[in-house]
């Protein structure tokens, strides 16, 4: 990725590789990223006494998740807000359903109030889906890269202003 120039740009890149997130199990939680959501085992090792640290990657992302003993000392479940971004809400929601996941129903905002469904236009950014892993840490799948303008140059959302890409080309 090639940053711009100017005072509000550091010139480097600072990647996002890996969130914490607390458990209190980590046996039932690598269980439940593995098996339930299809999430890909890099690091299962102890770290020193009573220590141990799991990490997994979600199918297409660059940023592990971690959990462990003695590697936070968060609140199990507290981690609220972490999202996936998936091109197609309903299939990913229909699958994780299928394998087990507790998701609430696909829905999008309108006029400040929740309404069950994908948003009306698939517009980046809408569409919403919600589950917890077996601590209470909430997750949510966001729709993003569905609805693109693209040129020549690049792609850009319809909802949004063409300096900020979608997904759908780097």
């Amino acid at each position: 990725m090639t940053l711009p120039a100017g005072p509000r740009y550091t010139g480097m890149d600072y990647k996002l590789e890996l969130v914490l997130i607390p458990v209190t199990d980590v046996d039932r939680a690598k269980k439940f990223y593995l098996d339930a959501m299809g999430f890909v085992l890099i690091v299962d090792t102890p770290i020193g006494d009573g220590q141990r640290v799991v990490q997994v990657v979600p199918p297409g992302s660059e940023c592990a998740i971690g959990f462990g003993t003695g590697i936070t000392s968060a609140a199990p479940g507290s981690a609220q807000g972490l999202h996936l971004v998936v091109s197609d809400i309903v299939a990913a929601r229909d699958q994780l359903a299928g394998r087990g996941v507790a998701i609430g129903p696909v829905r999008h905002m309108v006029s400040g109030q929740w309404v069950e469904g994908p948003h009306p236009e698939r517009e980046n950014y809408q569409s919403f889906a919600d589950f917890s892993d077996p601590d209470g840490n909430i997750w949510l799948l966001q729709e993003v890269g569905v609805s693109c303008t693209c040129t020549a140059t690049g792609c850009w959302p319809r909802s949004m202003k063409p300096r900020t890409r979608c997904r759908r080309r780097s």
